[in-house]
């Protein structure tokens, strides 16, 4: 194989990329996808089994971290840092399903931990990352948001609500990294294969609703790892190909403000 043709085929070939929540679906499927395309991988998840196995696959390594806590972020980062020297690209996937509404079914517990996971994660991975990646000349950071993170979810607002911030934290984080080298992005998927779907499967499957493969939601992050793009959030969907989400902008000052 030619030089051209090896870097095509191994395009991260030299890159280190951090992967949270890789144990299992969306995760692992990226994990092993980003390692697939030459990148050494850091797989962090609190499934300690599930992790070290994706990491064995990977030839890669395994860190348990709870992203929730901003020290475990931080203590990830050195651990790459230190077996792998350096971290080129971040993976911020962790994330749970709420579990409570607002309401009579509100668990304060729950709240917390969903928040801790679905937004805290992705403030504290990117917070702790961005040294590294600085470090290096530059990076990627690629969030999971959801489609839910782009209309109204009236059977999980809370959901809804943290996946949402994530989607406003990309857009405006995407273009305030970009001089410093960094590019964030989100990815906004449907109903995918993962474990965040288990207490609705019945209903998906009653429904007769397709489930996007884990993969296909890898690919479509080993995409924006390799463009150039920044502060996009990518929508996947069965049967479309997955592509940046188009915001209508706000309406700015009428006449009267003006006046």
């Amino acid at each position: 194989m030619s030089a051209a043709g090896a870097a095509a085929a191994q395009p991260l070939a030299g890159k280190v990329a951090l992967v949270t929540g890789g144990a299992s679906g969306l995760g692992r499927a990226t994990a092993l996808t980003l390692s697939g395309a030459g990148a050494e991988v850091v797989v962090a998840d609190l499934d300690a089994a599930g992790g070290r196995e994706v990491a064995e696959r990977t030839g890669g390594h395994f860190r348990a971290c709870d992203v929730s806590d901003l020290d475990a972020n931080r203590a990830l980062v050195d651990f790459a840092v230190e077996r792998c020297g350096g971290v080129d690209i971040a993976f911020l996937n962790a994330g749970v399903a709420t579990g409570c509404g607002i309401g009579d079914d509100f668990d304060p517990a729950r709240y917390r931990r969903a928040m801790g996971a679905n937004l805290d994660g992705v403030v504290y991975g990117a917070h702790a990352v961005l040294p590294a990646l600085k470090a290096r000349g530059g990076g990627s950071i690629v969030a999971t948001a959801s489609l839910a993170g782009l209309t109204a979810v009236p059977f999980d607002p809370l959901y809804a609500a943290n996946k949402h911030a994530v989607v406003g934290l990309a857009r405006s984080l995407g273009p305030a990294l970009a001089p410093e080298g960094v590019r964030f992005n989100a990815i906004c998927p449907g109903f995918a294969e993962s474990r965040i779907i288990d207490p609705i499967r019945a209903m998906l499957s009653e429904q007769k609703l397709p489930i996007i493969p884990a993969e296909v939601v890898a690919e479509t992050v080993l995409r924006i790892v390799t463009g150039d793009a920044t502060g996009e959030c990518w929508f996947i969907q069965p049967g479309r190909e997955p592509e940046p989400f188009r915001f209508r902008n706000v309406p700015g000052p009428g006449e009267a403000a003006g006046g």
